[in-house]
C-alpha cells in the first residue's frame, strides 16, 4: 500500500515539474533553431514580425493562452474569467505567486501597468507610433482597473466579439513594469516576461540566445537553451540541419520535401497553413487608384501555375483573404483566374492600352507564406510583362522592408499574413480595414462599407451572423481588388529524429516548452 502511495506521489510530482504532454522526457541540452530572418523588436508591442512573435511566446505571456493543438483560449496568467450580461465588462482572476524573469512580482498592477503604456498617451512609457497592434488588440478597451492584487476589471466601449482570442495573441503578453522603467525606448532589445524561457543575448542577424526559467510557475522547461539562428538561404538551413548543426529549420524549399523525406535522421511536418500571400498594390498612388488596373493586374498572374510548379504543390491559389483553413472562408469566391486578355482589356479601358512602368518591391529571404523567396516576385514580374505592365524589381532587406512598408512608400510590394487568433478579424479588419493603414493595410485600402461590416461583426457575438457579415465583406474586397491574391501555404519545418514534442501550431508561433531532446 504505501509502496502504491509513493509511487502515485512521484508521478504527481513529474507532471507538476514536466509539461504532462512530455512525462518521461529528458532534461538538458540545447535546441538549435534555423531562421530565414531576424526578429525586428523583441518587446510583444512593438512589431507585427512572425520572426519576432517566435521568439516572444516562449519569453512572454498571456493574461490566457492557445491550447497546444488549436487556437481555443485557456488559462495563462488568468486563472479564470467572467463577463457581464451585456458583454462589456470582463474580470480576470489572476494567478499568484507569478514572479517576472526580473524577479519582480506579477499583479493586477502589472496588468494595468502594461494596458496603460499602450492606450494612455499620458503615461510616461506611452509607445506612441511603435505598437501596430494596439488599435486591432486593444482598441476596443474603455477602462482598466486593479480590483485587488490579484483580480482585473477590464471595460470594452462596445461588445467585441474576438476579445478573449485577442488576449492570447503574442501582441497581448506582459512585460515586466520594472524592466519598462529600466530599459525605457531600448525595451524592444531587453524582452522580460513570466514565461518558460529567459532572455539572454541577441547578436543582430546572427543569433537570439534564451536559457530555461528555472522558476517558472508551470515547472521547469526540458531545454537548457534555445538558440535562434539566422540562415538566410533555405539549402544552406537544409546541408545544416542534415549536418546535426541545427535541430529543426523551417523555410523549406519545396524541391527539397522528397529529400528531407529520404533521410533517415530527419523528420518532415506539415500543417495546413492559415495563412495568405498577396501582392498589395497601394490603392492612394496612381495608377493603382484605378480599380480596372489592379483587377487586370489579377488577371495577368498565373497562381495556379506558381502554386503547382514554383512551390511544387505546396501552396493553394488564393481567391480571396481568408484561408479554407479558417472558419469564415467563401468556397462561393472563386477570385481570378489566369486570363491576360482579360487584363489587356481592364488596363486598355484604364487608359493604358500599353500598359505602364512601376516598381514591385521584394524581399529576398524565404517567408512561410512565401517559400521561394524573391524567385516569386521574377515570376509575377513575368507575368505583367505579357501584358504589357513593366515592373522594376526592388529587393530590400527585411527590417528596412518593414519599415518603408509601413509608411507606404512601396507602389507595390510583396506582403503576407500568418493568422494570429483564429478569427477571420485577424485577416480582413487587420489586413483591409482603414484604421490599419500601415500597419495592417499595406494596400493602404479604404471601403466604407467594408469597414462597417468589419465593425458590425466584431460586435455580434452570433458566429452564424458574424460569418454572413464576413462573406459580404469579402465579396467587396474581392471586387475592389487591393491585392493580388496569390496564395494559401503549407505549414512545413524539419527536425532531426531526436527532437521530440515540437508541433506546428495554426499560429504559426513556435512553443518549445513540452521540446525535448532524445540524446
Amino acid at each position: 500500500m504505501m509502496r502504491r502511495v509513493l509511487i502515485a506521489a512521484l508521478v504527481l510530482v513529474c507532471l507538476v515539474v514536466f509539461p504532462a504532454t512530455s512525462f518521461g522526457a529528458k532534461a538538458g541540452g540545447t535546441l538549435v533553431y534555423g531562421r530565414g530572418a531576424d526578429s525586428d523588436a523583441l518587446d510583444p508591442h512593438m512589431t507585427t514580425s512572425g520572426e519576432s512573435a517566435v521568439v516572444i511566446v516562449n519569453v512572454f505571456e498571456g493574461l490566457v493562452k492557445y491550447k497546444e493543438d488549436s487556437t481555443e483560449v485557456e488559462p495563462c496568467l488568468a486563472t479564470s474569467w467572467k463577463t457581464s450580461a451585456d458583454g462589456l465588462v470582463w474580470t480576470f482572476t489572476l494567478r499568484k505567486g507569478v514572479k517576472f524573469h526580473d524577479g519582480t512580482p506579477f499583479s493586477a498592477q502589472a496588468v494595468v501597468f502594461d494596458l496603460d503604456r499602450q492606450l494612455n498617451k499620458e503615461n510616461p512609457y506611452y509607445l506612441e507610433g511603435k505598437f501596430p497592434y494596439v488599435k486591432f488588440t486593444f482598441g476596443m478597451i474603455d477602462k482598466y482597473e486593479a480590483v485587488d492584487d490579484y483580480t482585473v476589471r477590464i471595460t470594452l466601449k462596445s461588445k467585441f466579439a474576438p476579445f478573449l482570442k485577442n488576449l492570447a495573441m503574442f501582441a497581448a503578453a506582459i512585460p515586466s513594469p520594472e524592466a519598462v522603467k529600466k530599459y525605457g525606448a531600448d525595451i524592444f532589445k531587453h524582452p522580460v516576461g513570466t514565461g518558460p524561457f529567459k532572455f539572454v543575448e541577441w547578436i543582430p542577424d546572427d543569433t537570439i540566445t534564451l536559457v530555461a526559467n528555472e522558476g517558472y510557475w508551470g515547472g521547469r522547461p526540458h531545454l537548457d537553451k534555445v538558440v535562434y539562428k539566422v540562415i538566410p538561404d533555405n539549402a544552406v538551413r537544409l546541408m545544416k540541419l542534415e549536418k546535426g548543426e541545427l535541430d529543426v529549420t523551417e523555410g523549406i524549399n519545396p524541391n527539397d520535401l522528397g529529400r528531407i523525406k529520404a533521410n533517415k535522421d530527419l523528420v518532415l511536418l506539415e500543417k495546413p497553413g492559415m495563412n495568405v500571400g498577396y501582392l498589395a498594390m497601394h490603392c492612394q498612388k496612381p495608377p493603382f487608384t484605378d480599380k480596372r488596373v489592379r483587377q487586370a493586374l489579377n488577371y495577368a498572374v498565373n497562381k495556379e501555375e506558381i502554386c503547382k510548379y514554383l512551390m511544387n504543390d505546396q501552396a493553394v491559389p488564393a481567391t480571396g483573404v481568408v484561408p479554407p483553413s479558417l472558419w469564415g472562408y467563401d468556397p462561393a469566391q472563386k477570385g481570378y483566374p489566369y486570363d491576360p486578355k482579360k487584363a489587356k482589356q481592364l488596363l486598355a479601358e484604364a487608359g493604358f492600352p500599353n500598359g505602364f512602368k512601376t516598381t514591385l518591391r521584394a524581399y529576398t529571404a524565404p517567408r512561410a507564406y512565401n517559400p521561394v523567396g524573391d524567385r516569386l516576385a521574377t515570376a509575377i514580374q513575368s507575368y505583367f510583362k505579357e501584358v504589357g505592365v513593366d515592373a522594376k524589381i526592388e529587393t530590400l532587406e527585411w527590417g528596412t522592408y518593414l519599415a518603408e512598408g509601413r509608411a507606404g512608400k512601396h507602389e507595390m510590394a510583396l506582403f503576407g499574413w500568418m493568422g494570429d487568433n483564429g478569427d477571420p478579424d485577424n485577416f480582413l479588419y487587420v489586413l483591409l480595414g482603414s484604421d490599419n493603414f500601415g500597419s495592417g493595410n499595406r494596400a493602404f485600402y479604404k471601403n466604407d462599407e467594408v469597414d462597417e461590416l468589419l465593425k458590425e461583426a466584431q460586435q455580434t457575438y452570433d458566429e452564424k451572423e458574424r460569418l454572413d457579415l464576413y462573406i459580404k465583406a469579402q465579396r467587396i474586397i474581392v471586387d475592389d481588388a487591393p491585392w493580388v491574391f496569390l496564395n494559401h501555404t503549407k505549414q512545413l519545418a524539419a527536425t532531426r529524429k531526436d527532437v521530440k514534442g515540437f508541433a506546428l501550431h495554426p499560429t504559426s508561433n513556435r512553443f518549445f516548452y513540452s521540446v525535448w531532446l532524445d540524446r
